[in-house]
């Protein structure tokens, strides 16, 4: 497995606000066997997330994701406590000031009672980031600092911008229909894929919709709603009109344009997350499901690329799917640290595997924030 494939997944026509674009994605069946539903967190969404015995971080956390896969039944057809919970909105005056909560713990990802386990959207992927190459130097080559030798990275941190401060994003959601059979969404800001949201059955997604203005969005995508132009709307236009004599004619044109519109997001907008090649580290193994989060390959050509997790059944088929889109700088500092860990972090080799001097990377390096693993003297 190093692609995605949304297999069973077919995008619908795209609404635009402003300068988002959602795509939806419809699934002609829902994945049997696995249900999600959020877990809502007192407090301001701040916590402490746990990595192991002595590796922790604070971040924001506004939700926990937990997918069922008991298939117990409720007499509804779905599995007991699976029903999602509903994002909830404040009214009224908000208050200047709040008290505030105890940071409350979380672990990565934590088993429930039965078949059920909780993770932290989209924290899956970015630890994954976050410890790319973490462990330094595996060679001690003279120019690496003591420290780095010792502790490796020092500890690193990115920024993200909460959904509701992406302009646009919060009233496209509000405003725009769910359509019948909808497991998914892609979102655009200026025509820029920000994120793919993908969940195994309708209900579950109809109630996370809005829960979308809580995640975590990149610097480029915020950039993009707070600068980019309006984009333009789709035209809907049915050839051979002169053709058609009845409704049954209406309504075969009417599929060949749908099917038109989802080919051409496949080929056109969704490109960049679907034929690039990733790298996948299983995190949970849930009977016939497996928790994944990926990385791409920091290749600079130019083009977006995005970190994720996902859930897949045994036939590699998506029944999760998250994503964020990296900056610019977040793919270079990916790129370097790879093309270093590449090269064994000979500074040499690795100078030759980009092509400059070794001069030249060292400038890289300190200045995408990595000063602390060179020695002072270089």
């Amino acid at each position: 497995m190093n692609r995605l494939e949304l297999t069973g997944l077919t995008a619908g026509p795209a609404q635009v606000w402003g300068g988002v674009r959602l795509v939806p994605l419809v699934r002609r069946a829902p994945v049997e066997g696995l249900r999600l539903h959020r877990e809502v967190y007192e407090g301001l969404g701040a916590g402490i997330v746990e990595l192991g015995p002595r590796e922790r971080y604070l971040s924001y956390i506004p939700h926990g994701l937990v997918a069922d896969w008991s298939g117990e039944e409720d007499g509804r057809g779905a599995g007991r406590q699976s029903a999602a919970y509903g994002t909830q909105f404040s009214g009224g005056d908000v208050p200047r000031t709040v008290p505030l909560p105890p940071v409350p713990h979380h672990r990565m990802a934590k088993r429930r009672p039965g078949d059920r386990l909780r993770f932290l959207p989209l924290h899956l992927a970015l630890e994954g980031y976050l410890a790319l190459h973490f462990g330094g130097p595996s060679t001690a080559w003279e120019e690496w600092s003591r420290t780095a030798l010792r502790d490796g990275l020092p500890p690193r941190a990115e920024d993200a911008y909460l959904g509701r401060s992406v302009r646009g994003l919060a009233d496209a959601l509000r405003i725009f229909e769910i359509h019948p059979g909808q497991c998914g969404v892609m979102v655009y800001v200026s025509d820029a894929l920000a994120a793919a949201f993908v969940v195994a059955h309708p209900d579950d997604y109809r109630v996370l919709h809005a829960s979308l203005v809580e995640d975590l969005y990149g610097e480029l995508v915020h950039q993009y709603a707070l600068y980019g132009a309006p984009v333009a709307a789709p035209v809907v236009r049915i050839g051979g009109a002169e053709h058609i004599r009845d409704l049954g004619a209406l309504r075969s044109a009417a599929r060949a344009q749908e099917r038109a519109w989802a080919e051409a997001h496949d080929t056109l907008f969704a490109r960049e997350l679907l034929d690039t090649s990733y790298a996948f580290e299983r995190v949970y193994r849930m009977k016939s499901f497996t928790l994944w989060r990926f990385l791409p390959p920091f290749v600079r050509d130019g083009g977006g690329q995005h970190i994720g997790e996902t859930i897949t059944d045994h036939k590699g088929q998506v029944a999760y799917l998250k994503t964020f889109r990296l900056s610019d700088a977040q793919i270079r500092r990916g790129h370097l640290l790879r093309t270093v860990a590449g090269a064994d972090w000979e500074l040499d080799r690795a100078a030759a595997a980009l092509g400059s001097s070794r001069e030249e990377l060292v400038r890289r390096m300190r200045a995408a924030g990595f000063s602390a693993l060179l020695r002072s003297s270089l």
